[in-house]
């Protein structure tokens, strides 16, 4: 991959400026979280999010996508199901396989969740210029592509498992 800056910008000299940075970003995405109810931990998040973005996914492909054994997983859905967030239903193309979809209840958790960080965000960036503004946006969206493992789009994946 092409560097963007002029030899001399050693990244490593930006590396502990842009944590820094991050971590304030972080700060305020996860404080967001806090707020929820039920009290959710980042795994369990993670998982509602793979699921809302591939309803139907199965425990294997759910595993993949955490990196967590499939045992731990399935542990890790009945603790969600026991809490109204999810269920396990027969896949449409095989009543063997069971898919995993969210309730009404955790995606109106989950979309509170997105407007309280819309809400937290907007907070932040109302109190930046708006020159700051467009410049964090477009070093954000470089970070993402450069981060990207060869240029993937989570849009265009297809479900694991």
């Amino acid at each position: 991959m092409e560097r963007a800056g002029p030899p001399d910008d050693a990244a490593g000299d930006l590396a502990p400026r842009v944590t820094a940075a991050a971590e304030a970003v972080v700060s305020t995405w996860t404080q967001a979280t806090r707020t929820a109810s039920p009290r959710l931990s980042a795994l369990q998040l993670e998982a509602l999010l793979i699921v809302r973005r591939w309803p139907g996914i199965n425990l294997t492909g759910l595993a993949e996508e955490v990196g967590a054994a499939p045992p731990a997983v399935s542990r890790l859905c009945d603790r969600l199901e026991a809490a109204g967030l999810l269920r396990r239903e027969p896949a449409p193309t095989s009543r063997r396989e069971i898919g995993l979809v969210l309730t009404l209840q955790a995606n109106e958790l989950i979309d509170a969740l997105f407007a309280r960080r819309h809400e937290m965000f907007a907070a932040v960036l109302g109190r930046m210029r708006p020159a700051e503004r467009r410049q964090l946006l477009s070093g954000l969206l470089a970070f993402a592509r450069a981060a990207r493992p060869g240029g993937d789009d989570d849009a265009d994946r297809k479900p694991p498992g």
